[in-house]
């Protein structure tokens, strides 16, 4: 979802709140990598429980729960694309670690405006026709030039992350659409509704499956909680609030702390051994991704 923001003077408490929710959300893949459940369980709970503190939010405000059909089938619509892309992307993660599934959840960027071109007809700009070589030069910096040398888990993990971006564009247009009508939800009703939704969708699918909704342990449950609460929840609702006071340049800069972050805590949470070329191809794909973000602005 893309608007135009106004270029002023941007104030220091709404940058605030959008980096402290950036730090939040660059947390998410390390949470579902300290969960010792599946991928598919990880994703329920986190939109579960995320719903749930969505839920207590909304009733503290006493705010009608009420939606109309067409509200409610755009909200099916998006869950449904944010089930696949939580699906692909904790399975990235457990493929590829948490830094590269990140940034590669990120290249949806360079999905988004496709979407909008071929379906509102907007415009691209030459500057994010540019970004797109250099986020694909970047990449291939990180994983290596050759893919028949990559390991063949490795390379499913890459087509995971990939998909990701896909599905997780698949759900901001949806979004976009359900808030451009009149009668649109709140953000946080919004949020909910889709949250809730999405965990229908993976607890179907992981009936299907045999998974378990068992929580093994106390890491584990207190990850999941910090997944739903921070990632689902809190980051998400600074970041929104907060990104309509920020000029377009200055907010995609912020934001990008959350897939440069995630690589960091990869590294140094996780051993990811990575070396001084790996490091140049995060930082050609985290720029490259930020000129495409910032393409319209």
């Amino acid at each position: 979802m893309r608007t135009s923001l106004p270029i002023c003077p941007p104030p220091n408490r709404a940058i605030w709140k959008t980096t402290l929710g950036a730090v939040m959300i660059s947390f998410s893949a390390v949470w579902v990598k300290l969960s010792h459940v599946t991928p598919t369980a990880s994703a329920f709970y986190r939109v579960f429980l995320g719903g749930c503190f969505l839920l207590w939010i909304l009733l503290g405000r006493r705010e009608s729960l009420r939606q109309g059909w067409r509200n409610l089938c755009l909200a099916g619509v998006a869950g449904f694309f944010f089930a696949l892309d939580l699906y692909s992307w904790h399975r990235a993660i457990a493929y590829v670690g948490p830094g590269l599934a990140t940034i590669l959840a990120n290249f949806e960027v360079f999905l988004v405006p496709v979407a909008g071109l071929l379906l509102y007809r907007e415009r691209i700009r030459l500057r994010f026709i540019l970004s797109v070589p250099l986020a694909v030069a970047g990449l291939f910096m990180i994983v290596g030039i050759r893919w028949d040398q990559l390991r063949p888990d490795y390379r499913i993990g890459i087509a995971y992350g990939l998909s990701t971006a896909f599905f997780y564009t698949g759900f901001l247009v949806a979004l976009r659409k359900l808030q451009s009508h009149p009668s649109k939800p709140s953000a946080v009703l919004s949020l909910m509704i889709v949250s809730f939704i999405t965990a229908a969708f993976l607890a179907v699918e992981m009936l299907r499956t045999g998974d378990s909704f068992a929580i093994p342990d106390l890491q584990s449950g207190v990850a999941l909680v910090l997944l739903g609460l921070f990632s689902q929840t809190v980051g998400w609702l600074l970041i929104t609030h907060s990104l309509p006071r920020i000029p377009a340049a200055i907010a995609g800069l912020l934001l990008l702390l959350q897939p440069s972050l995630s690589f960091v805590w990869d590294v140094l949470f996780f051993a990811r051994e990575t070396t001084a070329l790996a490091w140049a191809g995060v930082a050609l794909a985290i720029s490259a991704i930020y000129f495409g973000a910032t393409s319209e602005g």
